[in-house]
């Protein structure tokens, strides 16, 4: 794909042809933690290589980033959101409801969820499933009743893990990678111990059943971080029981600090997501609001470039940071090209 400057001339011709002029000449991003620093290398480029200005990007958060963009259309609402999971139903109603009524669905590649520690700490170096399950679920079923989880020490929770004091940093519930931790980790490991199996033994429906397996106890062994992986590592840090749950992309930027386990068996690394061997991974989306394309200068550009090969193919700038790039990337340079929305 190639890319064709365009002049100030040019820009004020686009933007008097448009049916509003632009109160703002630049794109604005903002959502999910896991896509920011992928968007910040994107936004950067962009600003460098497009007659256009840098796009501000700002974190928050998957559902605070698209409940920003679900606020309504115009140049005081964002213009793109990032997203560590696909848009909910009930997101695609709430932006309906504000005039949000086409959307064009972005996927820029996938990424892993890691469960890392302090480099020099306690041997965390294996787990599965069970044992994120058996150490933070809030209550678990015992002789046919719900109880409190009482697992003091991750040996609690699984005898070959180390006898010491739980101490988890997990995604706050605004991010997106926190419901993927909760379905393809507690929710997995409550099915592999048969806790759903008793739960569901005991009457419970299927809705009860899964929202038991993944609440979290709040009795201070799992702490919910609502900043950016930044925060969960200076939460190690300063702990060295501590283990945290991150993006692949950035526990490899932070390897001198870190080190990984594996989970289920399996490490987690680029080619391991691309082969979908490791299990807990997830595809990374944008959303972009097509009534701001032709008002916003620049927008449709950013979409472009952001997925283009030179960018967000596997020998790209996001591929190094570690993006995994999908392999259907021109079906979804297409889609851009072509505004098709959801």
């Amino acid at each position: 794909m190639s890319f064709v400057k365009l002049t100030a001339s040019t820009l004020a011709i686009a933007a008097v042809s448009a049916t509003a002029a632009a109160a703002r000449d630049n794109v604005q991003v903002a959502g999910s933690s896991t896509v920011l620093p992928y968007a910040s290398i994107v936004a950067e480029a962009f600003g460098e290589n497009f007659d256009f200005p840098t796009p501000v990007v700002e974190s928050g958060g998957s559902s605070a980033g698209l409940k920003r963009f679900c606020e309504g259309v115009g140049e005081n609402t964002i213009d793109v959101a990032n997203a560590s999971r696909k848009i909910k139903d009930k997101e695609i109603a709430a932006c309906a409801d504000a005039g949000v009524t086409d959307i064009i669905e972005v996927r820029i590649g996938y990424d892993g969820i890691v469960f890392a520690s302090q480099i020099d700490g306690p041997a965390f170096t294996a787990f599965e499933p069970a044992d994120w399950y058996n150490a933070l679920a809030a209550e678990k079923p015992v002789d046919g009743a719900m109880v409190a989880n009482t697992a003091a020490t991750w040996a609690d929770a699984n005898a070959d893990l180390p006898a010491v004091q739980i101490a988890a940093f997990i995604p706050g519930t605004k991010h997106g990678t926190r419901e993927v931790f909760e379905e393809k980790v507690l929710l997995q490991g409550c099915e592999d111990t048969g806790a759903a199996a008793a739960m569901t033994e005991m009457g419970m429906d299927e809705d009860a059943v899964e929202a038991a397996c993944m609440a979290v106890r709040t009795d201070g062994a799992s702490v919910d971080i609502d900043g950016d992986y930044t925060e969960t590592l200076a939460r190690i840090d300063s702990n060295t029981n501590g283990v945290g749950v991150f993006g692949l992309a950035f526990y490899e930027n932070n390897t001198d600090k870190l080190k990984v386990a594996t989970m289920s068996g399996v490490v987690p690394s680029t080619d391991s997501i691309a082969t979908g061997e490791y299990p807990v991974s997830r595809p990374l989306y944008f959303y972009v609001k097509k009534a701001h394309i032709g008002v916003i200068p620049g927008l449709k550009e950013y979409a472009e470039f952001f997925v283009a090969d030179e960018i967000a193919g596997p020998d790209g700038p996001l591929s190094e940071y570690g993006l995994v790039s999908d392999p259907e990337l021109t079906a979804t340079q297409e889609a851009v090209a072509n505004e098709e929305t959801m």
